[in-house]
């Protein structure tokens, strides 16, 4: 009985032994590198704008089971493509950080589509000190005359920074006190923005990057800088039209009276006679 039992603990110890042994078996097999698993990543680091070249790119083995979404495995297709963000050396290429086929490189091949880049005039001030970099999302205060009043009012949110001066890579985290930034705008802000720099003075303020919230506000004046009622600038007044002179009223035309009869009298005086009437 005891050797039964020996014999049954043994065959079960066997049994697993094999089962995991086959099993390290399968998972080596899995992560081995194979003709498959090939992708192109980047041979040395790439900035954002520029057209990739066949120096810039290889191919390496990456394991099945953590292979990037949407990772590349045909390195000569990808010949001539430009950048839509900066790639470090050996880091997986994919279509998400490509512009389209076709595109020129650039500026322009950063630009999203439907959209449309314009630069604007900043010193040290206006362009948050130099904090305003590519890859930023700013908010755009104009300060202008309204029915002769100042007024300060953002006039547009959550605008993209993609270039500073010439510069339009997005690693740099220094401050860069620039003359001109461009911003990436939908063709409607860029009306509106040509217009608010003709009207008035631009200020760029830096905004949280992960932060979509718009902010409502009605602009603000020197009466809501000082906390009082700002009376509403005078009418001017506006001269009253003389009034009309009255209709002439028509004359009424009276008949002329017909005479009144006359009462007459004969009176005698001696040899004389007269007549008087009344």
């Amino acid at each position: 009985m005891k050797n039964r039992r020996a014999l049954l603990m043994m065959a079960l110890a066997v049994a697993f032994g094999l089962a995991a042994v086959a099993l390290a078996s399968r998972w080596l097999l899995r992560q081995a590198p194979g003709a498959s698993n090939k992708i192109v990543v980047a041979a040395l680091d790439v900035n954002l704008g520029q057209r990739l070249t066949p120096e810039m790119l290889k191919q390496i083995d990456w394991p099945a089971e953590t292979l990037p979404r949407g990772a590349l495995r045909d390195g000569g297709k990808l010949v001539g493509r430009v950048l839509r963000t900066s790639v470090l050396r050996d880091e997986p290429l994919s279509e998400a950080k490509l512009a389209p086929a076709g595109t020129l490189g650039g500026l322009s091949a950063l630009i999203a589509e439907g959209k449309r880049a314009i630069t604007v005039r900043v010193n040290d001030v206006v362009g948050v000190a130099g904090f305003a970099l590519p890859g930023n999302f700013v908010d755009i205060i104009v300060n202008t005359q309204s029915n002769e009043r100042a007024i300060s009012k953002i006039v547009l949110e959550r605008i993209l920074v993609l270039a500073v001066a010439q510069e339009v890579g997005r690693d740099e985290t220094k401050p860069r006190v620039v003359n001109a930034v461009t911003l990436e705008v939908t063709p409607a802000q860029a009306e509106n923005l040509d217009l608010a720099r003709s009207v008035g003075t631009l200020s760029l303020v830096l905004r949280n990057q992960v932060d979509p919230r718009p902010g409502t506000t009605e602009g603000a004046t020197k009466g809501t800088l000082l906390g009082a009622h700002e009376a509403p600038p005078a009418a001017t007044p506006v001269a009253e039209p003389p009034p009309a002179a009255p209709p002439a009223r028509p004359r009424m035309q009276v008949a002329n009276a017909a005479p009144r009869a006359r009462s007459c009298v004969g009176v005698i005086a001696g040899v004389q006679r007269t007549q008087e009437c009344l």
